[in-house]
């Protein structure tokens, strides 16, 4: 059995985050697995020690349009099999999914649509949601220990956020997005955080305009999530908001496999 550490962050832009700071944090921090949201680059955009980093596979899916979010993965461990790709090209083309294969586990790294623009959007993340919960619903079904990180852009519940009625008819605390989420953890998936921690608040967002950050006026709408057969092997599940360089802060996962 070994002991692994799991690292998801939304960096809001890679080379910006590289200018702050984010090889220090990434060496200080020793993650086993480092999955990264909004990456906002190409992967011939970013300099060497961004891509080739000692002692980790890289693995990065970027956005057609430039600029634009993107994930990567960092892993010391190779993975059985890896995967981009939901099925559907105007998701897939946005460089929202890395799936990893390791066996004794799948992770989804994942960067969520954000609703906020307009209705358009906002339709094409719930599309997004119900697409990706089917894809996910169908392996669980195969008996396979599924860990979904990322940026899943909605706060579940009131304890979540910091001004709940405030924000009740705002894209990202929606009831049609709260209910995914509810749902999600009604076919057996566990929001890790609150099994180990039922304190108000735990927030990983903050709006930057604002100087939120700095009174802990923030949403939680960053989660890791594990279907219920991997219940016992998860140790802890943490946030780490004194890590800054963007507007997000890392979240984490321990567990034994």
């Amino acid at each position: 059995m070994s002991r692994i550490k799991i690292l998801s962050w939304n960096v809001n832009g890679l080379r910006a985050a590289y200018k702050k700071g984010f090889m220090d944090i990434f060496t200080a921090q020793k993650p086993d697995i480092l999955c990264l949201q909004e990456t906002k680059a190409q992967e011939d955009q970013l300099p060497s020690t961004l891509r080739h980093v000692d002692g980790y596979k890289v693995y990065f899916s970027s956005a057609e349009k430039k600029g634009y979010s993107g994930v990567a993965l960092y892993t010391r461990n190779e993975p059985l099999g890896i995967s981009y790709e939901l099925g559907a090209p105007k998701f897939d083309t946005e460089g929202r999914v890395i799936a990893s294969d390791y066996g004794d586990f799948m992770l989804f790294n994942v960067y969520f649509p954000n609703g906020k623009a307009s209705k358009e959007r906002l339709d094409f993340k719930m599309e997004f949601y119900d697409m990706f919960f089917d894809h996910l619903d169908a392996l669980k079904a195969q008996g396979k220990k599924l860990i979904i990180c990322g940026d899943v852009n909605t706060a579940h519940k009131e304890i979540d956020l910091a001004r709940p009625k405030e924000n009740e008819k705002v894209s990202g605390f929606l009831p049609q997005e709260r209910a995914w989420i509810d749902k999600l953890i009604d076919h057996g998936y566990l929001d890790t955080l609150r099994m180990f921690n039922d304190q108000p608040g735990q927030y990983t967002w903050w709006d930057m305009k604002t100087k939120a950050r700095e009174r802990n006026v923030g949403w939680r709408i960053d989660y890791f999530f594990a279907s219920d057969n991997l219940k016992d092997s998860i140790t802890s599940s943490f946030i780490l908001p004194d890590i800054i360089g963007s507007d997000h802060c890392p979240i984490g996962i321990e567990l034994n496999i």
